[in-house]
């Protein structure tokens, strides 16, 4: 919310200034880190009540070579390190402020003692992935906005070809892996500090209706997230919890009503739910769950998929 808020301009309060947006007021140079400072402090402020909560993507290197996968870095730093380094570790990431220097505001000491582990659990909000190259050692014909002064070039496609499956989103891209490298990036970085998918979801267009209630690319998409975050498990993550977004069809920030993320179709004009293909097996798939083992039942792409006649049979 503050690189959209405030770098680009894209959401409220719509603050930016060029080359990073076209907004009447602002300075994504200077105001991204005081609204960040200030968002960090209020965190710190009111810990036993607030739950933090990260909308991210994994990011992989465009190129096999080392420039790009330092942009890696520097682009997860921006991304994730910004927020939470401070409530755990009680400062801004070295990498952060390497590059952004005196235009970083400081911590005080008092300050930096409230901060760090002044958070019970990280909440992660993982959809998609992408591809960074390195615009800080080579040329770069654009350099994405969102991520600053991180320098990359972020881009779904490596030499034409998709990261992922492409769906409704031109950014969107349904990346598997990305759950279980993200989940360990946290992991590693914050010593196993307890997690929870917060957020995890495939957008559809609106169509015809028959087209929508069937809809397989979700199945396919949520099957491949939970398989890949059971990997993670399995490694040692300490992750809590899931949660998918979102039960219904909603008002989607930006989208408005032209994407739909629930399990359930809503009618907007008549606001009749109806459960969606995806809803009947993933309560085939929770329920399977109650019967087998404690945690998240194995799944894989192939064998994980009810048929549509045994789905509508649930």
């Amino acid at each position: 919310m503050v690189a959209s808020g405030y770098i680009i301009g894209t959401y409220p309060p719509g603050r930016c200034s060029y080359p990073f947006g076209d907004c009447q007021a602002g300075d994504s140079e200077i105001e991204p880190y005081l609204a960040a400072h200030n968002v960090i402090l209020s965190h710190a402020a009111a810990s036993d009540i607030y739950r933090r909560k990260y909308k991210s993507s994994w990011i992989e290197p465009l190129r096999d070579i080392p420039v790009d996968r330092w942009a890696v870095q520097r682009a997860q730093a921006f991304q994730i390190a910004w927020f939470v380094d401070p409530v755990v570790y009680g400062d801004y990431p070295p990498e952060i402020r390497q590059l952004v220097g005196s235009r970083l505001p400081t911590f005080t000491t008092e300050q930096r003692e409230k901060l760090r582990s002044s958070l019970d659990f990280i909440g992660i909000n993982q959809y998609t992935s992408f591809y960074v190259k390195d615009c800080m050692f080579t040329p770069c014909n654009s350099i994405d906005s969102f991520l600053g002064d991180a320098l990359v070039y972020r881009t779904g496609e490596r030499d034409g070809i998709p990261i992922g499956e492409p769906t409704v989103e031109s950014t969107f891209y349904d990346v598997p892996s990305g759950m279980e490298k993200m989940v360990m990036y946290y992991k590693k970085r914050y010593n196993n500090t307890p997690m929870f998918i917060t957020e995890n979801g495939y957008p559809q267009g609106n169509g015809v209706v028959a087209d929508v209630l069937n809809d397989t690319s979700r199945i396919n998409y949520l099957q491949g997230y939970l398989a890949s975050l059971a990997v993670a498990l399995r490694k040692g993550a300490d992750v809590r919890g899931y949660f998918i977004w979102s039960l219904v069809d909603n008002f989607e920030m930006l989208y408005g009503y032209t994407i739909r993320f629930g399990l359930h179709y809503v009618d907007y004009t008549t606001l009749e739910r109806t459960p969606k293909l995806s809803a009947k097996w993933y309560k085939q798939f929770l329920a399977e769950g109650k019967e087998s083992k404690p945690g998240i039942k194995l799944l894989n792409r192939t064998s994980i998929m009810p048929t549509a006649e045994r789905m509508y049979d649930v």
